[in-house]
């Protein structure tokens, strides 16, 4: 019995979700598109606000190895609790917002989203730019360039890995906590959570979910396909696949990984 009210549950889940008047919007309901480019401006703008802060930050105290200690306390944001600063804010902002406007909602949302994904941002920079081989930082200096430019054209590349490891594990957990949002007179999936909750329809409820689900997956993918991108085929180790593959297995043994090859073969 329990087995076939599982599969009725997913039957149910898979209707509301496949069903086109939950995707449009009404004059007393907000549809599902509606609610995910809620969540994804909500997502977006902390991602981007954490980014601005943490990752100039990071750069500066990987090259400089001051001030480490921020990146400790930074990661101490981690243990908070959402929920209860989402609510402690909201109590300190939202009496001082006057007008037809949101920002006494929205502010203290948005803050807890960015203190969320500033440590993953920062740590992951920091240790990005520490990582970058010394051996690799005095050939930079011993050619002649300065601390900034060693930073820019040397550590900051290399450390692209990590920093858009860091960047991907923000997105995700952004993603993923934006619909408290919903716990507040605001949108966005977790509206569907709540209401589901609420209103014990549980298809609804895991509908939500399935789309926070998807829509963390699908920025994870995205995010992933702009770093195989823009990271360096040499630092990736793509290249030496490459190697391989245009002068063989027994010759590409014998060629060092970033070791010169022929110009024709670093074209591939």
């Amino acid at each position: 019995m329990a087995q076939g009210g599982g599969i009725a549950m997913i039957a149910n889940v898979l209707h509301w979700l496949t069903t086109g008047a939950h995707w449009r919007s009404t004059h007393n309901y907000t549809g599902i598109l509606t609610q995910l480019a809620t969540h994804i401006r909500f997502s977006v703008i902390a991602v981007a606000i954490a980014l601005v802060i943490a990752l100039p930050l990071g750069l500066f105290i990987g090259h400089t190895g001051r001030a480490t200690s921020l990146v400790t306390a930074a990661n101490t944001f981690r243990a908070l609790p959402s929920v209860g600063v989402l609510v402690l804010l909201t109590v300190i902002i939202a009496p001082h917002v006057h007008g037809r406007t949101d920002l006494g909602y929205l502010v203290p949302t948005e803050i807890v989203l960015v203190l969320l994904a500033i440590p993953p941002i920062l740590s992951n920079t920091y240790a990005g730019v520490q990582n970058v081989d010394r051996s690799t930082r005095d050939a930079a200096a011993a050619m002649g360039m300065t601390g900034p430019q060693v930073l820019r054209q040397v550590e900051f590349p290399c450390s692209l890995p990590l920093i858009f490891s860091g960047l991907r594990s923000a997105s995700l957990q952004v993603i993923a906590t934006a619909t408290i949002a919903s716990y507040l007179p605001l949108g966005g999936l977790g509206r569907f959570i709540y209401d589901g909750l609420a209103q014990q329809d549980f298809p609804q409820m895991i509908g939500g979910g399935v789309l926070v689900a998807a829509l963390a997956l699908i920025t994870d993918g995205l995010l992933a396909l702009v770093q195989r991108n823009v990271v360096s085929r040499g630092i990736t180790g793509r290249f030496a696949t490459n190697v391989a593959t245009a002068v063989g297995p027994v010759a590409a043994a014998q060629v060092p990984l970033g070791a010169p090859v022929d110009v024709e073969v670093a074209a591939f």
